[in-house]
């Protein structure tokens, strides 16, 4: 059933395979004139008959409707598909190179077709990339072959847009009119809008965003998905050798939508510590190895930990200062717990490595500190007397380097009033101190 565009932007496809296909049947669906254009004449004549080239849920007998409504016509000339639409979905595959690197031949190819037929067109045109690439390919790559095939600037005689899909091979009809979500990476707001506007009807959220950002997100969604498949596997694994239902397990695991599957611990930061956190990874992953069970992905969580503090350590390094202050030492806001506190660990890294270091956190007072919490701080940083301050305009005096690890409203302020170039680098992303990150004198680790 089709739903009506009224004054449908006219699009043509260029790649007929599984994206290419599904989206250009779809679209055709949502009332869109559409032209599929693809270098192998064999797919071009399925389609032109009414057949889709790809195996695929819905979509033979959707691409039947669509080419029999006329809605949904197919060429092997793109210049003339170019030439006949507003808008071109390149759908074309970027397959892996033996080392894991991305193949952009097919990219290429049909950029410099597009490009041409752009130069003898005089009406406004938008180029969207669909096609999974990494980021910069478009901006370094695309668009400079655009540019000098056309003639023409983009921006200013053309748009470019990157416009990552979602769908899953097996589902990608419904996931095409379901997406989780809409992504337009824009060279310009108009081109970004003319996007957009063929989006209109789904469900899920819109982000409008720089196109390195676009680029980006097919790879942190799959590379995400991998980790959870991953993650899954090796606690089934675990289970399995415990003799422990996994299914059972991850059962209660996904019913918590607070902490398991939600937005926790998904915001780039500075590296995990605490009291727990490392204690039950070594733990089960101690129980991992006595049962003689592989489990990479779990083993190689606190190396990876690991590596993030070496970047902060690594970025304070680089600037050759001497005089370091650190403004938070707990490794939780609104707690004095130190354990296992990766800015203890930072703190005690940077004394080794003969900074004079200063330390404010309003949160620990070490005549207070007792039991556990005590003994740990007694072992790893017992200097910290004479380190910590409860006067932050004293640390902040003395730091040539300004690490900030908390987001007390206290430091947040301080950082308002700086007035001068000394470095801040800031782990946590503090929201008063975005303002601040064009400027050559604020830096963080994770963005």
């Amino acid at each position: 059933m089709s739903n009506s565009v009224v004054g449908a932007a006219r699009l043509s496809i260029v790649g007929l395979g599984y994206v290419g296909c599904v989206s250009a049947a779809c679209f055709a669906q949502r009332g869109f004139p559409v032209i599929g254009v693809d270098a192998n004449p064999e797919k071009v004549e399925f389609v032109r008959r009414g057949k889709a080239p790809v195996v695929e849920e819905l979509i033979g007998e959707l691409t039947a409707e669509q080419v029999n409504s006329g809605r949904l016509t197919v060429s092997a000339d793109t210049a003339a598909a170019v030439a006949a639409t507003d808008i071109t979905l390149v759908c074309v595959g970027t397959p892996s190179a033996p080392n894991g690197a991305l193949s952009t031949a097919y990219l290429e190819r049909a950029t410099e077709q597009i490009g041409a037929a752009l130069a003898a067109k005089d009406a406004w045109h938008v180029v969207v990339y669909r096609s999974t690439m990494v980021p910069g390919t478009c901006e370094n790559l695309l668009i400079p072959i655009l540019e000098r095939t056309s003639g023409k600037r983009v921006g200013v005689d053309f748009g470019v847009c990157v416009n990552p899909e979602f769908l899953r091979e097996g589902t990608s009809v419904r996931d095409f009119n379901e997406p989780p979500k809409t992504v337009v990476g824009q060279s310009d707001s108009r081109s970004g809008a003319m996007v957009e506007a063929i989006y209109d009807g789904l469900p899920g959220p819109r982000f409008r965003v720089p196109i390195a950002v676009a680029e980006m997100m097919k790879y942190v969604d799959n590379s995400f998905h991998a980790l959870k498949a991953g993650f899954a596997n090796e606690v089934g694994a675990i289970c399995a050798s415990l003799g422990i239902d996994s299914h059972e397990v991850m059962d209660i695991f996904l019913a918590d939508t607070k902490l398991n599957i939600s937005p926790a611990y998904l915001r780039p930061g500075f590296a995990f510590g605490g009291s727990c956190l490392p204690k039950d990874v070594r733990a089960l992953t101690h129980v991992a190895r006595r049962n003689d069970v592989e489990v990479p992905v779990l083993s190689n969580l606190l190396f990876s930990n690991e590596a993030h503090l070496r970047r902060a350590v690594e970025a304070i390094m680089r600037q050759h200062k001497r005089k370091i202050g650190i403004f938070g030492l707990s490794f939780k806001p609104g707690t004095d717990d130190l354990r296992e506190s990766p800015l203890v660990e930072l703190a005690e890294r940077l004394l080794g490595k003969g900074f004079d270091v200063k330390i404010f956190d309003s949160n620990v007072n070490l005549s207070r500190l007792m039991g556990a919490n005590r003994a740990y701080i007694e072992e790893r940083l017992p200097h910290l007397g004479e380190l910590l301050t409860g006067d932050l305009s004293a640390v902040a005096e003395h730091a040539e380097v300004l690490v900030i690890g908390s987001q007390d409203p206290q430091v947040s302020h301080m950082l308002s009033t700086l007035d001068d170039d000394r470095l801040v680098l800031d782990l946590v992303r503090v929201p008063e101190a975005h303002g601040r990150r064009d400027r050559l004198n604020y830096t963080g680790i994770a963005w």
